[in-house]
Formats: C-alpha cells, sequence, structure tokens
C-alpha cells in the first residue's frame, strides 16, 4: 500500500485528525514532524522522512504490533512502547486512527488530576 492510499499518513489529515482529539496540541519540531502532545506529552508523530506515523502504545499491542509487516519499534522512543508504522502494514485507517486515539488516552491518563481537569479530560 502506498501513502497515496493510506489518508492518515498525510501531513494535513494526520494534524486535523490529531487536533480533534481533547485537548490535543499540534506542533512542528525535530525534522518538521508533526507532533501531537496532550498536556505537554507527546502521543503521537508523523515522521515525514520515511513517512510513518509513530504512536505510544500499551504493552500487549506494542509485542502484537511488531509482530506485523511494516510496524516497528519506533527508533528512540520504543524503551517506552512506541512503535512506528509504514503504510505498507495492514493495519486500516481507523485502526491506526484508533491506535491513536489509545496513544491519546494512554499518554492522557498519566497526567496529573489538575492538567487533566485543565485540559477537560476528566
Amino acid at each position: 500500500m502506498s501513502l497515496a492510499f493510506h489518508p492518515i499518513m498525510h501531513r494535513e489529515m494526520f494534524e486535523a485528525f490529531i487536533l480533534g482529539l481533547p485537548g490535543a496540541t499540534l506542533v512542528r519540531q525535530w525534522r518538521d514532524d508533526s507532533v501531537g502532545k496532550v498536556g505537554g506529552k507527546v502521543f503521537a508523530l508523523l515522521d515525514k522522512d520515511p513517512g510513518e506515523i509513530w504512536f505510544k502504545a500499551s504493552p500487549m499491542a506494542y509485542e502484537l504490533l511488531c509482530e506485523l509487516e511494516g510496524v516497528r519499534p519506533a527508533p528512540y522512543f520504543a524503551r517506552a512502547g512506541w512503535v512506528a508504522v509504514s503504510a505498507s502494514s495492514p493495519l486500516s485507517e481507523d485502526e491506526m486512527k484508533a491506535y491513536v486515539r489509545e496513544a491519546h488516552r494512554l499518554v492522557a491518563a498519566r497526567l496529573t488530576r489538575k492538567v487533566r481537569a485543565e485540559l477537560g479530560l476528566d
């Protein structure tokens, strides 16, 4: 599957999806990657080159996802349970969105009660 057929891999769609999540913000940092944050903590990013979406996964999802073609431990982030998913993975757009939503939830759950309340997450 090429990037042209995996819409969430396109920057505009990825950024719009991230900004639609509760309390989420978006910055462009590092090598001009699109980085989704909640409460100042990164939960997902679009790595423009090589065109992968990286996100935090639960321990079980991390193990299962890393067995799929086109999914690998995310460089620098793997020790924290992050995966890097390329457009060649068998994951559908809906599945990708569900995993990014779950990454948002996992990271938001670790924020303080005060920050979660300020972001309207409680």
